[in-house]
């Protein structure tokens, strides 16, 4: 029999137990073929918003009010694949772009100049010192638009000729240079190796011409003329280096009469010779008025130079002499500088070969430091001379001075006022030495002493101790196997400054 269609969809599946086909869902392919074709004015209408679309993302990107992208490459305006990407830096003023880079740490300022010219131009503007080391970048005027608002340069190592890949560099009073393999007979340095004073004063010219508003030069080998062209423009100098520099260039600093800092270097043993004696020095004291602070290194002299400069120096503070050269007599026109605060002494063979007589010689009236480093003190009538020009100082710093006996130590007793005594490396001073001066020191209130191999911790008498129980300060470190310091803890020694009190330091 035939069954009718709804027999048909109600009789048993032989295939029941196999799921239906899914449903088809249908793709964006099938639904637009079941849309209807477009007509010519739509697709036309359709294509002009297209445009009008375009056009306005473009204007949008190339206004001032356009919203910076989220990326920070595209804030930065750092390089990209995209040529045709803007630079939204550009929308900044420099102004604002240097207040931004006032910001990075200066370690940064070397990456960030290399992203376009103007970071480059703009990093310059930012840096205020520098130190040349190739010539070319001043007479070739590329510093002057690198680096536009320069207060403090250096051109020393410009001016020396030197292999700049060795790998041998050897240092002297602040003064680095590389050197070659050969041995030079006079020095490291040679008469050839070192610039033209031509050469330099061009420069120094045009140094002084670009950067009005200098603050700090150091020279090397320049003439009257180099100097005089700094003075003359330069008026709101500062502080000024010389090295290797003879008398008669110093008439060149007589213009510079805003000068408070001159650091003088005439003559460095295996590097360079050039004499300034007496009258250099007299040129300088009579050009210079207004010095607070003066460093003569590797300086001839003698009395009458060091006579002129407290004479004519009225306002000078501090005067530091390093490895000089003087004649005898010297220590007795310090008498003349009678606002003079700090005097150093550093790398000096001998303190003064001739003293003369001690009655003669005079006294420093304001003195407050005495710091003598690296020196020879074996001559025990130049020693006590010395502590008599001093003798009203208030702080006494000895380093690494090659025999400091207790016999030339004894003539530290002269200075009643002393508050401060640090001693470093004085390896011949014993114990009963330091304890004869010290304890004639009423007013001394703080005490170091370092390295000192012969002061024993065993051979403190009560007398010394109850001196340290006093005292606001106490560093002893006479050696490594002092015990002091563990001993005396809990004890209350030191104690006595109260806040002040800095501690006892093993």
């Amino acid at each position: 029999m035939s069954q009718s269609p709804e027999e048909k969809t109600r009789s048993p599946n032989p295939k029941s137990n196999q799921k239906p086909p899914p449903i088809p869902i249908p793709t964006p392919t099938s639904l637009n073929s079941k849309t209807r074709t477009l007509s010519l004015p739509e697709l036309w209408f359709k294509e002009q918003a297209l445009k009008h679309v375009t056009l306005k993302m473009k204007s949008l990107s190339n206004s001032p009010l356009a919203s910076p992208p989220s990326d920070p490459d595209k804030i930065f305006g750092l390089p990209s694949n995209d040529p045709t990407r803007p630079d939204y830096t550009s929308l900044l003023s420099d102004e604002l772009l240097l207040q931004v880079f006032n910001n990075v740490p200066i370690s940064q300022y070397v990456s960030n100049s290399l992203v376009c010219k103007r970071w480059l131009f703009l990093h310059g503007r930012l840096v205020h010192s520098i130190k040349v080391i190739d010539f070319g970048f001043v007479n070739s005027g590329r510093v002057f638009t690198r680096f536009p608002n320069l207060e403090n340069i250096d051109i020393v190592h410009a001016c020396i000729k030197m292999p700049r890949n060795s790998g041998i560099l050897i240092t002297r009073n602040n003064l680095s240079v590389y050197v070659g393999t050969k041995l030079l007979s006079g020095g490291f340095i040679e008469e050839n190796d070192i610039l033209s004073s031509d050469l330099i004063d061009n420069g120094l010219q045009l140094i002084s011409k670009s950067y009005p508003n200098l603050r700090r030069i150091v020279v090397f080998g320049t003439s009257e003329n180099g100097l005089l062209s700094v003075s003359s423009k330069c008026e709101m100098l500062q502080e000024l280096e010389l090295h290797c520099c003879g008398d008669m260039s110093l008439k060149g600093i007589s213009g510079c009469r805003n000068l408070q800092v001159l650091k003088l270097i005439g003559c460095v043993d295996g590097f360079y010779n050039s004499v300034v004696s007496d009258i250099g020095l007299t040129i300088l004291a009579q050009g210079c008025r207004r010095l607070v602070k003066l460093e003569l290194c590797g300086c001839e002299g003698s009395y009458d130079g060091i006579k002129a400069i407290g004479q004519c120096c009225q306002m000078l503070e501090e005067l530091t002499i390093c490895d000089h050269r003087m004649d005898g007599g010297w220590l007795a026109a310090l008498s003349f500088c009678e606002n003079l605060k700090t005097l150093r002494l550093q790398s000096c063979k001998s303190v003064d070969s001739s003293p003369g007589l001690l009655e003669h010689l005079g006294s420093c009236p304001t003195l407050e430091e005495l710091h003598v480093q690296r020196c020879q003190m074996r001559d025990k009538q130049a020693v006590k001379a010395l502590f008599l020009v001093c003798k009203n100082v208030r702080e006494i710093v000895l380093q690494n001075c090659w025999r400091l006996e207790d016999e030339v130590f004894a003539a530290a007793s002269i200075c009643r006022r002393v508050r401060l005594l640090s001693l470093e490396g004085c390896s011949l001073l014993t114990t009963g030495g330091l304890e004869s001066v010290i304890l004639n020191w009423k007013e001394l209130q703080r005490l170091t002493v370092i390295s000192s191999n012969n002061i024993k911790d065993s051979e403190i008498t009560p007398d010394l101790a109850t001196l340290f129980s006093v005292l606001k300060e106490l560093k002893w470190r006479p050696d490594s196997r002092s015990l002091l310091s563990s001993g005396l803890a809990g004890t209350g020694v030191g104690n006595k400054g109260g806040r002040f009190f800095k501690g006892l330091k093993g």
